[in-house]
C-alpha cells in the first residue's frame, strides 16, 4: 500500500517542522475549529472519524497521485462512509488562481491518461454534461482544489496546492436526493459558504445530475463568481495522436 495516512498517522510519520506537517496543521485547524465552522459538513465529520486519508507525494504530478489515487480507490469502503483522499503539494512561491487552476486540470488529465480500468460506461467522457464526473480506478470522483491565491473564498484557501478526491458514492442519499434530510444538508452548507468567504457563494454549484448543473464548474471556483472554465472539451482519451478535438474551452 502507497503512503495514505490517517490523521493522527501524520504526526508520527513527519517531523514538526517538516512542510507535511506544517500545511496538514492549517488544514486539521480549520477543519476543526470550535469557532468558525468550516462549510464542507462532510470533510469535518471525516476527519473527526478519522476517515480521511492524506498523501504529500513530491513532486505532485500524475505519474506521482496515479498509484496513490489508484490504491486509495482500492480500500476506500475500508476507510469509512465519509472519507475523502486529501493530496497536498509542496509549498512554493504564490502563483495567480489561473495558473493553479491550469496545474489542477493538467493533474487531472494526465491521471486520465495514465489510468488503465475502463471508464463506467454511463459516465459520459465530454465535460459538458450534467452526468460527467471524472473517473479513475473505474471510480467517479468529485474533485476540489484548493491553493494559496484563493483569499475572499477562504473556504478553498490552503498554504499550498492541495486537491481533494470524494469517490461519488459518499454523496448517496445525502446530496443526490430531494428528502428533507438531503435538503437541510445542502442549506447547512450554504449557510455556512455565506458566513465563511468574503464572496457570495458560487451560483454554479449543484446536484450532480440536476438539468443544467456542470460538475466541472465546481472542482475549481476562484474568488468570483464569473462561470469557471474548464480548458478541456474532454479529458484523455487514450490512444489518441491528435489533441486537437479534445482542446478547447468548453464556456
Amino acid at each position: 500500500m502507497t503512503n495514505l495516512l490517517s490523521r493522527h498517522a501524520v504526526s508520527d510519520h513527519f517531523a514538526t517542522s517538516s512542510w507535511q506537517r506544517i500545511v496538514f496543521s492549517e488544514f486539521e485547524s480549520t477543519l476543526a475549529s470550535k469557532t468558525r465552522a468550516f462549510p464542507c459538513v462532510f470533510g469535518v465529520a471525516g476527519l473527526q472519524k478519522d476517515e480521511l486519508r492524506f498523501a504529500f507525494p513530491d513532486p505532485l504530478t500524475p505519474e506521482s497521485v496515479a498509484p496513490i489515487l489508484e490504491d486509495y480507490v482500492t480500500n476506500a469502503r475500508n476507510f469509512g462512509r465519509l472519507t475523502s483522499l486529501v493530496v497536498f503539494g509542496r509549498p512554493g512561491p504564490v502563483q495567480s488562481i489561473e495558473d493553479y487552476r491550469g496545474r489542477f486540470w493538467s493533474l487531472l488529465d494526465g491521471l486520465e491518461r495514465l489510468d488503465t480500468a475502463p471508464r463506467p460506461a454511463d459516465v459520459p467522457r465530454t465535460i459538458d454534461s450534467d452526468r460527467w464526473e471524472f473517473c479513475f480506478a473505474g471510480e467517479p470522483i468529485f474533485v476540489a482544489c484548493n491553493t494559496p491565491a484563493h483569499v475572499l473564498r477562504q473556504s478553498r484557501r490552503s498554504t499550498s496546492f492541495t486537491v481533494v478526491f470524494q469517490p461519488r458514492w459518499i454523496f448517496d442519499g445525502i446530496m443526490n436526493t430531494d428528502a428533507p434530510g438531503a435538503k437541510r444538508a445542502v442549506q447547512q452548507i450554504h449557510d455556512r459558504l455565506e458566513a465563511f468567504d468574503a464572496v457570495a457563494p458560487n451560483p454554479h454549484l449543484g446536484h450532480y445530475e440536476m438539468p443544467g448543473t456542470r460538475e466541472y464548474q465546481q472542482y475549481f471556483i476562484g474568488d468570483t463568481n464569473e462561470a469557471p472554465r474548464c480548458p478541456f472539451h474532454q479529458l484523455a482519451r487514450r490512444g489518441d495522436t491528435d489533441d486537437t478535438e479534445r482542446k478547447g474551452k468548453v464556456a
